[in-house]
């Protein structure tokens, strides 16, 4: 009898939050596409419409300036997202594990590049290469929620997070003339750029802005619609939470 495969995830209504996971830690998966993946999306809010903003990110376990994960970005003063993140710091973060490009459809589209005629994927590899989307190595997606600070400007934690961005988001040589052109592009420049890929400008400068924001909660997503909610509290908020569980009106 052949065995049913069981979903990675809750299925449960999203509408609202699932039963969470609560832990004094990431979700594994969440640990891993974190440090993983090359870009993210945040999504800021003024008083009436969404932004959404594509990002280069640091993600850091602690620093020395707060001991729970955390997540780097800079940003130039005067976007619309730094104006958002201004008026309003909540936020949502998106990141995932999966190659974004769109594979082979049922009815190809010569004009797409993401679409090859049939005749093209026969092979095993381009078959395994086109399919790498639904390939148990890239199948989550993780969506954080939380409140975005602006690091002070000019202070100790300023220059530290900047040196672990620039440190993370160099790639020299190792980055593709392509990437560089979306790299200026998501930075608002066209001009050429040279060795980092112009990272250090967009993150060196003095009047660019430090981002932090706490990875406190959120929602895990595969490929197949499953989704599991996550929590992460310290020991102590952990063992407090348990305590009241076991009460009822403030008496055990």
């Amino acid at each position: 009898m052949t065995e049913v495969q069981q979903p990675p995830l809750n299925w449960e209504a999203s509408a609202a939050a699932t039963h969470p996971q609560v832990s004094t830690s990431l979700p594994p998966e969440v640990d891993t596409c974190l440090k993983n993946a090359r870009f993210l999306h945040l999504a800021t809010c003024d008083a009436l419409y969404p932004h959404v903003s594509l990002m280069n990110y640091t993600y850091l376990p602690s620093t020395p300036f707060d001991p729970n994960p955390v997540i780097i970005m800079t940003t130039n003063p005067s976007s619309k997202k730094t104006l958002n993140l201004i008026q309003n710091p909540r936020v949502s973060l998106l990141v995932h594990d999966w190659v974004s490009h769109r594979p082979p459809t049922r009815n190809p589209d010569p004009t797409r590049e993401g679409s090859p005629p049939p005749q093209a994927t026969r092979s095993s590899l381009a078959t395994l290469l086109l399919n790498i989307n639904t390939s148990a190595l890239s199948s989550i997606s993780a969506t954080i929620n939380g409140t975005a600070r602006m690091v002070e400007q000019g202070s100790e934690e300023e220059a530290w997070c900047k040196e672990r961005h620039l440190e993370n988001n160099t790639f020299g040589d190792q980055q593709a003339p392509g990437e560089q052109r979306l790299f200026r592009a998501m930075q608002g420049s066209d001009s050429p750029t040279e060795g980092d890929g112009g990272a250090s400008c967009f993150i060196e400068g003095e009047e660019v802005r430090v981002v932090l924001v706490g990875v406190k909660e959120g929602r895990i997503a595969d490929w197949k619609g499953g989704v599991k909610d996550w929590v992460v509290l310290s020991t102590d908020e952990l063992e407090g939470g348990r305590e009241r569980q076991g009460m009822v009106n403030g008496f055990v």
